[in-house]
């Protein structure tokens, strides 16, 4: 990816967030948001346009850096809830990021907001900066495959602390079930040649 999930809401404004959770809290109660991101909100690190975020900013200098004060907070929350830090691989990470937006948009699908998997391929590749040759996060999910993701989802979910109606895999579970036909990804472009291989979302 282009940028790290905390560079992108650093980027955004963390407010933006912060209000979004502020109604979710009210609409999904039974979903578990961690608080930690309201809390570096609350501090007034709203992100570059205050010069400091989850990343603190030099004046005219856009680079993150990193900030004690983050760390500080985060491990303090780490210790109020009583979590003991684990090395976590590249893979898992990926996995988490990609996953629960593979999910995501498998629900969206099943809504009827998008009517292909490769529509929301599209807005990932040209909209988000969605690397091109990994084909956008739904193709991404096909090549691992539904089955797979289905699994490290549930892996996910029965995790001590985890938040097990965030990672449960329903959407993407139906998918893995379904032997539908086959759509092709629409044109992006003569270097994307993977993106003609087929999908099996609808």
């Amino acid at each position: 990816m282009a940028m790290g999930i905390f560079a992108v809401g650093d980027l955004a404004g963390l407010d933006i967030g912060y209000a979004i959770r502020q109604r979710r809290y009210k609409e999904k109660p039974e979903v578990r948001y961690p608080r930690i991101a309201d809390r570096v909100v609350e501090l007034g690190r709203l992100g570059q346009k205050t010069g400091k975020g989850w990343y603190r900013y030099e004046p005219g200098d856009r680079t993150p850096q990193v900030d004690p004060e983050v760390d500080a907070l985060i491990d303090s929350y780490r210790k109020e809830l009583g979590i003991t830090p684990r090395a976590i691989s590249a893979e898992e990470i990926v996995q988490r990021c990609i996953f629960a937006l593979v999910n995501e948009g498998a629900r969206i699908l099943q809504e009827g907001i998008a009517q292909r998997a490769s529509d929301i391929d599209v807005v990932y590749l040209t909209g988000y900066g969605f690397p091109a040759w990994r084909g956008g996060p739904m193709y991404f999910a096909e090549s691992v495959g539904l089955r797979n993701v289905v699994e490290v989802m549930q892996r996910f979910a029965a995790l001590p602390g985890a938040d097990a109606v965030f990672w449960q895999p329903g959407a993407v579970a139906r998918r893995a079930g379904s032997e539908r036909a086959a759509l092709r990804h629409p044109l992006i472009g003569a270097r994307r040649p993977l993106l003609f291989r087929r999908c099996r979302w609808r």
